[in-house]
């Protein structure tokens, strides 16, 4: 069976912002925030998900569109998140990188899916 990478990459990577959104509300009592990083985190997986069982190859492309959508969301609350100084370096440095690794990958999934064929 072919390894997946972008489904397992964006599913630990849900994970991890699972428990910073616990984080932020358990030790920083942050609610707002937290529920938006939390949404837009878990969602990159969830329509990565979708797009497995999509109906056409338009419809892939654009289920993963949305994805790289919410990617970039979550970069942007991750990074307001440590300029807010709810976020240390050290748990900036973790987390980042692996938003923007999803986001390249993302990238590269759909622009070789349009040139394949896709509109």
């Amino acid at each position: 069976m072919k390894k997946n990478v972008v489904k397992e990459k964006s599913f630990a990577f849900a994970l991890q912002i699972v428990r910073l959104a616990e984080f932020l509300r358990n030790e920083k009592h942050e609610y707002v925030l937290s529920k938006q990083v939390l949404r837009s985190g878990t969602a990159i997986g969830a329509l990565v998900r979708e797009a497995e069982h999509a109906e056409s190859k338009a419809d892939f492309i654009h289920k993963m569109s949305i994805s790289l959508k919410e990617a970039n969301e979550t970069e942007y609350w991750i990074e307001l998140l440590y300029q807010a100084h709810y976020l240390n370096l050290q748990q900036y440095n973790s987390i980042r990188p692996k938003i923007g690794d999803l986001n390249r990958l993302l990238i590269t999934i759909i622009r070789t899916s349009k040139e394949r064929g896709g509109k």
